[in-house]
């Protein structure tokens, strides 16, 4: 190792220690790091049907599962959230509750969440200017406080909290593996970082540590769509919350609930299979499409642009 790599390293480990002190000193006066220094604002806009109107079966004895999905305004929303939804509705007992970083509610969004007839909350969750203009955006903070919120105030005491992001794929089976969750199962996600995949390490059943290409100091090395959270659980604790700190959003969250490594509960057999992607879809310019005034008179192009407009996927 170069004495270069070896001072690099030096400034990673002493770093990490420095957020593993700051942030303990925190929690232990009482107050958790990462909280908002500017007000939060939360709309309701809908929600939808109590039962899933695409599903036959009675689903009355099942835990609910609530869906924190956030989302933002770009040419792929659309595109994801219906893909996500659909997947969705071959699932019993879930309310899908998406939270739109945006000050007013999506007319498209509603439209969307109304068509596939899911039970459904739509929240319109703007992130605070003041984290805009960080280095690292903490993205789609706002958005899930907001529904952690909702979930503590009018979820079911038998449910079940799961974080889902709108560039997420999954196996429908993983809804049957986190629905008696207890206190926190977890499981891993593929598609993460340098090792493509983020997961507990398992020995005899349980949870040792964590196999994640990017440990930074953090105490669950864990991505979004790798855990859900018993909502009993949940409400039996002090001050649930998630952080304004950018890439440690999951660990601030899982910390603020108290979580032991021996309380968690391992799912995907033993944390050997991925049944949840991190799939990350490419990224398209939002292109500004202006037709001539005298082209696509009598045909449908005009029409075929306003609706595109309105989905968000031109100018």
């Amino acid at each position: 190792m170069t004495r270069r790599q070896r001072i690099i390293m030096t400034v990673i480990v002493v770093g990490s220690l420095i957020y593993i002190i700051l942030t303990q000193m925190v929690h232990v006066m009482g107050k958790a790091p990462g909280e908002p220094v500017q007000h939060e604002v939360r709309k309701f806009c809908a929600s939808g049907p109590k039962w899933n109107v695409s599903l036959k079966v009675n689903e009355a004895i099942l835990p609910i599962i609530y869906i924190v999905t956030p989302t933002y305004r770009r040419p792929e929303m659309v595109a994801e959230l219906t893909r996500l939804g659909q997947t969705l509705t071959m699932v019993q007992r879930v309310h899908w509750i998406v939270a739109e970083d945006s000050s007013s509610c999506s007319s498209v969004i509603s439209a969307l969440l109304h068509r596939l007839g899911l039970p459904f909350t739509h929240l319109a969750t703007p992130m605070p200017e003041v984290y805009r203009r960080e280095r690292y955006v903490p993205r789609g903070v706002s958005n899930r406080r907001a529904a952690l919120q909702w979930v503590l105030e009018e979820g079911q005491e038998h449910g079940v909290l799961f974080f889902l992001d709108d560039d997420n794929t999954i196996d429908i089976r993983l809804f049957d593996e986190m629905r008696y969750t207890q206190v926190v199962s977890m499981w891993p996600v593929g598609l993460i970082g340098d090792y493509t995949v983020s997961s507990p390490v398992v020995r005899e059943g349980k949870v040792v540590g964590f196999y994640d290409g990017w440990p930074a100091g953090r105490k669950f090395q864990v991505d979004m769509a790798g855990f859900a959270v018993g909502v009993s659980y949940l409400r039996n604790q002090k001050r649930p919350t998630m952080p304004y700190i950018a890439g440690h959003e999951e660990d601030g969250f899982l910390k603020s609930l108290n979580l032991k490594l021996e309380d968690i509960e391992v799912k995907a057999n033993g944390c050997t299979e991925v049944m949840v992607w991190h799939t990350r879809t490419a990224k398209n310019p939002t292109r500004a499409l202006r037709l001539p005034p005298d082209k696509h008179i009598n045909d449908n192009i005009r029409a075929l642009a306003d609706n595109m407009r309105h989905m968000g996927m031109i100018k």
